[in-house]
């Protein structure tokens, strides 16, 4: 349902997105990296998060689950962008920041704890992840896409799912594209540098 939404209106979502102002988000992200650091763009949309990060001088490899989307990001960003979805990823401790942009709200609310355990796999000991969701609570379907929306409570006991992952900050914003008022909710979580 959701991926036939972004295979339909690829090209109405890429030019809504593409020139979306990111950059107070990602400075939250951002500070947390070394230069140079290996990133990752998780469901990279337009690909206007991961060209930000290349251009910042970031590694940066995305992937996301819509082949016109995809097509539309590497063109965008001159990266390979993967086609490929969450439940495909099977890195291990390769990257120094994973960025999840409005992209795990499309996650059913009972495959988010395996989907969050691949990414924290995924990312280095001391690495840091951004997550955001519309924020409330619940599942629900809106014309043709799926959300699973969190408040506080909903994102702290996803991230306790995972042993070695934890919440560093969490902050609610105002829809950064014009003509929206929604509400997300932003997440800056690391990786602990060992379990003891």
């Amino acid at each position: 349902m959701t991926l036939k939404y972004y295979q339909d209106n690829a090209q109405t979502f890429f030019d809504g997105t593409v020139n979306v102002d990111m950059s107070s988000l990602y400075e939250t992200f951002t500070k947390h990296l070394a230069p140079g650091a290996r990133v990752l763009d998780a469901g990279c949309g337009s690909g206007r998060d991961a060209k930000a990060f290349l251009e910042m001088g970031y590694q940066v490899e995305a992937f996301d689950a819509s082949p016109a989307m995809v097509e539309l990001a590497r063109e965008h960003t001159g990266l390979p962008v993967q086609l490929m979805t969450f439940a495909d990823v099977e890195w291990k401790e390769e990257f120094d920041g994973i960025w999840c942009c409005a992209s795990l709200l499309h996650v059913p609310a009972v495959e988010l704890p395996d989907v969050m355990r691949r990414l924290a796999d995924a990312l280095k000991p001391g690495g840091v992840w951004y997550v955001s969701f519309k924020y409330g609570d619940g599942e629900r379907e809106v014309d043709g896409r799926r959300f699973t929306d969190m408040d506080e409570v909903g994102l702290r006991a996803l991230v306790e799912f995972v042993a070695e992952i934890k919440v560093v900050g969490i902050w609610l914003t105002k829809d950064k594209r014009p003509r929206k008022d929604e509400f997300w909710i932003n997440g800056i979580i690391v990786k602990r540098l060992s379990q003891f």
